[in-house]
């Protein structure tokens, strides 16, 4: 990882209110700094990038060529989802109802570290998720061999 690049790690139970305000954990707040961006992930669940890591999904998103039909609505849902956020003093963040409705977010949800980003899923979701990716997780290994060299 390069200087400043943040590894994100470990899941958070919590709730998110009527408001559509989730607390984001202080070890995540500390790494996400003052303006980071969420949008929808895949595999339904939203993502939340450092605004370093946001400028380089975009600069690559740009490079892609855009007379493909695919691009185009890959590149719409990316950015048109996407909402620039902050932490306020209570640690919580606000999620756009758009958002709330695109991972099905209702009461208990799940903060998740995933490496170069963060996700947040509805907590049944997640439960069913990643039950069964343990299930296969030596097969998934075996799988991704070749790319961990």
């Amino acid at each position: 990882m390069e200087s400043g690049d943040f590894m994100f790690v470990s899941e958070y139970y919590h709730t998110i209110d009527s408001k559509g305000r989730i607390i984001i954990p202080a070890k995540i707040r500390e790494e996400l700094l003052e303006n980071f961006v969420v949008n929808k992930g895949l595999d339904g669940c939203l993502n939340i990038y450092t605004a370093s890591r946001w400028d380089d999904i975009y600069a690559n998103l740009l490079k892609i060529p855009q007379t493909k039909k695919e691009v185009r609505k890959y590149i719409r849902v990316m950015t048109s989802n996407a909402i620039i956020c902050n932490v306020d003093n209570q640690g919580r963040v606000v999620i756009s109802a758009q958002l709330i409705k695109a991972a099905n977010l209702e009461k208990e949800c799940v903060v998740v570290g995933a490496g170069d980003h963060v996700e947040i899923w509805a907590k049944d979701k997640w439960i069913e998720y990643i039950d069964e990716a343990n299930d296969c997780f030596e097969d998934i290994s075996e799988a991704i061999t070749e790319y961990m060299v």
